[in-house]
This record gives C-alpha cells, sequence and structure tokens, in this order.
C-alpha cells in the first residue's frame, strides 16, 4: 500500500480499505508447566496476528475461558489501531450491549493520545462499531474465596513504596511482573520477595504488526495499564489472591492537555479503577478488588517517602526509553527521567540524585522546554506518566529554597516565576477519591506518617 502523506488522510484511508478488524479466536496450550494463550486476530486482505501470553498454569473451563477471551478485548486495541478500522467483529466470546459500551470507552478515551498525536478527529460514537458473532453461553461462576495481594512490580519508585506500605504483609503478599528485567527482580529481592513469591508473565507483541508499524501505518500510546488489570485479574483468581493492589497516585488523573480528556495515563485513572471495579462484579462474579494503594497521594508524597528506601536507591528505573537497553538505565534525555530527578529533588537534591542518575539534570540547558512543560508553564504536559503542575512547581520550589548555588533550571524558574506557596503543604495532602477500606488506609496512613517525621 502506498500511504498518503497527510496524517489524517492516512487515517481516512487506511480506515475505508481495511474497515474490518476481526477477533478470531483464542487457544490455550499447557507449556512447560505455564500455560500459552495465543490470541487470533486478522485484518482481511492485509494479515494476521497471533499475539502470546504466557502465563501460571490453569484448569481449562467455561470460567477461565471467559476470563481469557476479556483479555483479548484489551490486546486486540494494539492490534487494531494500525488501521483503525471502523468495523470489529467478536468472534471469539459474547459481550452484551453494556459491556461492548465499557470497551468503547476504555478504547476512546486510552488512544486519545494516539487520537491527538495523529491528528485524527473522531467521536466515541463514529470511531469503531463493534459486532459480536459468538451466541450468547451461560458462564459458571465458581465459588471463591480469596487471601493476600497480588501486587504488579513495575521497577520505579511508586511500586517500591506499595511494598514497603504493605511489608507487614509479607505473608500474604505475592509480586507479579509482565516480561520481567532484572531491575523487576531485584526490586521485588530487595523486599525479601524470593522465586516463590513472585508471578512471572511473558508477552509477545506479533511480528507483522511490527512490521506494519515500519512501513508508516498508525502507531501511537494504547491502554496498557488495562490489559495488566485484565490478566491481574485472571492471576490473583489462579493464585487464590483477594487483593490485586496497584500504586497508581491521584496525579494519573489530570490530563495532559489543559480542558480536554486527553490523558497518557487514562487506564491508570480513578475513573478506569472504578468502572473496571463494576465490571467485574458484575460480570465476572467473583470477590476479587482491584484498586490502587497510593491513590490517596501525589506524586511529590511518594517521592517523599521513597526517598527514605535507600535500599532501593540504586535499583530501581522509571525511564522507558532506557528500558529497551540492557541492563536497564536512565538515559537522561527524556522527560520522565527529568520529572523523577525533579519529584525526588527535595530530599535527595544534589549528591544523591547524581550518583542514582549519573550527571545533574538541572545542569541541562537543553532540557528547558521539558522543564516548563513539567512545571506547567508550557501548551501541554509531556505524554509520559509525570505528576501534576502543582506538584512539580512545589517540588521545584522546595528545592530552589534550600539549594544555595542553583544550577541552570532551578535559576531560570527562580528568575522567571514565582515559587509556590510553602503553606500548601503538599506533604500532608490526603486525597479522599480512592478506593481503599479502613485496613488499607491505616497501613497507608501510618507509613506515610513515618516518612513524614523523620
Amino acid at each position: 500500500i502506498i500511504l498518503l502523506g497527510g496524517i489524517m488522510d492516512k487515517y481516512n484511508e487506511l480506515s475505508k480499505k481495511y474497515d474490518v478488524f476481526i477477533y478470531d479466536s483464542y487457544s490455550l496450550l499447557h507449556e512447560d508447566g505455564k500455560m500459552k494463550i495465543t490470541f487470533h486476530f486478522k485484518i482481511p486482505n492485509l494479515t494476521e496476528f497471533n499475539p502470546t501470553l504466557v502465563v501460571d498454569d490453569f484448569e481449562i473451563n467455561d470460567f477461565t475461558k471467559y476470563l481469557v477471551f476479556h483479555i483479548g478485548m484489551v490486546e486486540l486495541i494494539s492490534y487494531w489501531k494500525c488501521c483503525c478500522s471502523k468495523n470489529v467483529v467478536i468472534k471469539a466470546g459474547y459481550l452484551n450491549d453494556d459491556q461492548i459500551k465499557f470497551f468503547k470507552k476504555l478504547y476512546f478515551n486510552g488512544l486519545s493520545e494516539l487520537f491527538y498525536r495523529n491528528n485524527i478527529d473522531v467521536s466515541i460514537d463514529d470511531f469503531m462499531n463493534i459486532s459480536i458473532l459468538c451466541p450468547e453461553s451461560k458462564i459458571s461462576f465458581p465459588s471463591y474465596n480469596g487471601i493476600g495481594n497480588l501486587i504488579p512490580i513495575g521497577g520505579g519508585k511508586d511500586s517500591n513504596v506499595t511494598l514497603e506500605v504493605l511489608k507487614s504483609e509479607f505473608d500474604i503478599n505475592t509480586c507479579i511482573v509482565m516480561n520481567p528485567k532484572e531491575v523487576h527482580f531485584d526490586c521485588c529481592k530487595i523486599a525479601s520477595y524470593n522465586e516463590d513469591k513472585i508471578v512471572v508473565m511473558k508477552r509477545t507483541i506479533d511480528k507483522n504488526l511490527l512490521d506494519l508499524n515500519s512501513q508508516g501505518f498508525i502507531n501511537g500510546h494504547t491502554p496498557f495499564s488495562s490489559l495488566v488489570a485484565f490478566t491481574c485479574f485472571l492471576e490473583a483468581y489462579i493464585n487464590n489472591k483477594k487483593y490485586i493492589v496497584l500504586s497508581n497516585e491521584s496525579s494519573a488523573n489530570e490530563s495532559n492537555i489543559e480542558g480536554t480528556n486527553i490523558n497518557h495515563q487514562y487506564s491508570k485513572t480513578y475513573e478506569f479503577e472504578n468502572d473496571f471495579n463494576n465490571y467485574i462484579n458484575k460480570y465476572f462474579k467473583i470477590n476479587i478488588k482491584y484498586f490502587s494503594i497510593l491513590r490517596p497521594l501525589t506524586e511529590y508524597q511518594i517521592g517523599m517517602m521513597f526517598s527514605n528506601y535507600k535500599k532501593y536507591h540504586k535499583v530501581f528505573k522509571s525511564c522507558n526509553l532506557g528500558s529497551k537497553k540492557n541492563p536497564w538505565e536512565w538515559c537522561n534525555n527524556c522527560p520522565k527521567c527529568l520529572f523523577v530527578f525533579t519529584i525526588l529533588s527535595p530530599f535527595l537534591y544534589k549528591d544523591e540524585l547524581v550518583d542514582i542518575f549519573g550527571e545533574d539534570l538541572f545542569l541541562r540547558e537543553d532540557f528547558l522546554n521539558t522543564f516548563l512543560e513539567l512545571a506547567g508553564k508550557s501548551d501541554q504536559k509531556p505524554f509520559e506518566c509525570v505528576g501534576t503542575y502543582s506538584e512539580v512547581r512545589y517540588a521545584i520550589s522546595k528545592t530552589i529554597r534550600k539549594s544555595n548555588k542553583l544550577p541552570y533550571l532551578l535559576q531560570y524558574y527562580k528568575d522567571h516565576y514565582d515559587l509556590e506557596d510553602e503553606g500548601l503543604d503538599l506533604e500532608n495532602k490526603f486525597n479522599n477519591e480512592h478506593n481503599l477500606d479502613e485496613h488499607f488506609l491505616n497501613l497507608l496512613k501510618e507509613e506515610l506518617s513515618k516518612c513524614i517525621n523523620k
């Protein structure tokens, strides 16, 4: 195919020429003590996709197949986006109108960054039509009484804070990682979790999608955390866990473009968390709860808490670009690196931060525009998992006040902008929009209090 020059032209051309995307089926294979799941998607007259997911082994029955089908409903969006086919045909399982509405909302909001960055102007009503060709079948929902916590580990500061908040529940905790790197295992081991307490999932992306991406088909950010939600639900069920404990903070709720719903972190938001819980309560009918224990906190508070956990400082990584290297490293050239450096600066600047990152990022004149974007002094927030404007400005102001000789970025900020009022007291801020019960709320408050008083 010869693609047209304009991005919207490309979208119109591809979505018209390849107007059907099919979720055909999935297959299950017991392999080396694990379960290998293969999803089968196709775009007629273009290609087929067969991505895989390897999870803990489980008994194949109508309920576990129902859960696997749902994982495929999230996985498909990574493949659908290459052409943005108008018609999505589901042959692999049944959904009613309410379930279709849930997935359309997830897709539309989760792809908001992709639509924005590709200049694609569509509405939730017209971007996709979903038709179900599989007949409805009765599901036998099992009796279930799970115990303990399943904790997704990302390798960054947030999930390490969660491990510390839940350290008193060590005996009933299990960590879970997807496509793990050495950093993930190191963080778990520092918190005393051995291999028996770490669940490993492996996900592969079909090479045909990578080939299409290299040819100029539509590409961009997808709601990956929603895939984590559905896969963790399956693993929680397999491992008899009651809670899936995320590490998403209140900052994830802020959009990247002011006055819009365009949010790089949509599937980490409180809105998605609530939608997902409502969905699993209604359609999975077993008592597993999905929530973020850090939801009441800001990134600033998480940075403050993490600054006290010295044992993780030489190990943790958050840089997405650096994750493509082996070993994982801080690239020191992206918004995420600068954000983490900034949010930790009130507590660790200068020597400890330089020891972590290998250089003082506040000296970098080439980072000025990114620095201003993070602080809300530009048109948009970087499309990364970063904190709110106000907490970034608060962290910058705190660091300026405690520093004698200011590096370039901090001096520029001081010369051009007012410092944030210390009376904001972000250290003690607590967001009441969360899904923590009293038990988890007390654990979080106790750990936060310890860190404030250090």
